[in-house]
């Protein structure tokens, strides 16, 4: 008997059809990035007692009190690196281990901090507009570049790693701050965010969300960053206080921002919408087919270990 999955993530027709392989699935996405959770929480009333495996997401989570409705559960994946929504210490507690799938969207989400902040130096959706209503280079300031500059980057992981290697190869200087020296890299090491921020031309913020890290680019940050600095985030939209941002970008105390992730999603950031000098994506970054075919497998790969007593790939607890 195949045992009883509850997802509560999107799911192309096609990786449903591979994870339906292995196990009787419950295809229940939450809406509005787990906001509404009546989708999962109908499942968890009707079917709670077989449920022995969730697939969800840092987003989505699973909360204490759905770990706790549901007696059955052994294991809990989620798709992408993020399990910030995940009660990991509760889950704990009761023997049951969390994985997510690291390594699988690393360099998608790369990618994309690059692309974004070449957008937002190069000024490119102006530029973009301003050709189609017949401007010329002539009519504008002219755009800086991007090579040799400085580089910050807030949270040296995998992906800030990353993002660094891409950024070498504008010749660019690196530096970062994270929660402790990193013995791997050779990049400048910054002791405090503000320290990093007043020492970078450009800030990229790739460090984990939570409690922790919440508002960690605040006003002070924003300020250190300067009127000729670019912040991009393609973490977690909470560490950023975007009314900070919003009014440092009015008063020309930062040059642009470029957002792929923000406070309050799927909503769009109010205050940044009527701005040229904000970039914004919505939340793709780590997206890509080949991204998330590997991130399904990632989940796959880390329950069969389970169901097989071996140890999990990408073991969270």
């Amino acid at each position: 008997m195949k045992p009883v999955l509850l997802v509560l993530v999107f799911l192309s027709e096609e990786h449903r059809a591979l994870v339906s392989e292995r196990f009787d699935m419950i295809y229940a996405p939450n809406a509005h990035l787990g906001k509404d959770r009546s989708n999962g929480e109908a499942q968890i009333a009707a079917r709670g007692h077989e449920i022995k495996v969730v697939l969800t997401n840092g987003t989505n989570g699973l909360l204490a009190s759905e770990i706790d409705r549901l007696p059955a559960l052994e294991l809990i994946c989620t798709v992408g690196v993020g399990y910030e929504n995940v009660a990991v210490e509760h889950a704990k507690v009761r023997g049951i281990p969390v994985a997510n799938a690291a390594g699988t969207n690393d360099d998608c989400v790369a990618d994309h901090a690059m692309m974004l902040l070449l957008a937002a130096i190069r000024r490119l959706p102006f530029l973009n507009n301003g050709v189609r209503h017949g401007m010329w280079r002539d009519d504008i300031p002219r755009p800086p570049h991007v090579s040799y500059r400085r580089l910050g980057i807030l949270g040296m992981g995998a992906i800030g790693k990353k993002v660094a290697r891409r950024a070498l190869g504008f010749h660019m200087e690196i530096g970062y701050h994270n929660r402790r020296v990193r013995d791997d890299v050779d990049f400048q090491y910054f002791g405090d965010v503000k320290s990093l921020a007043e020492w970078c031309d450009f800030l990229v913020v790739a460090a984990p969300g939570g409690k922790e890290t919440y508002h960690i680019i605040d006003e002070t940050i924003v300020n250190a960053i300067g009127p000729q600095g670019v912040l991009v985030n393609i973490a977690r939209g909470t560490l950023v206080d975007t009314e900070a941002v919003a009014r440092a970008l009015r008063d020309g105390r930062l040059m642009a921002a470029a957002l792929d992730v923000y406070e309050n999603e799927p909503t769009p950031p109010q205050p940044l919408l009527d701005l040229d000098n904000a970039v914004l994506t919505p939340h793709i970054a780590g997206i890509s087919p080949q991204a998330i075919d590997m991130s399904v497998r990632k989940f796959l790969e880390n329950a069969e270990c389970f169901y097989a007593g071996k140890p999990l790939v990408t073991p969270v607890v």
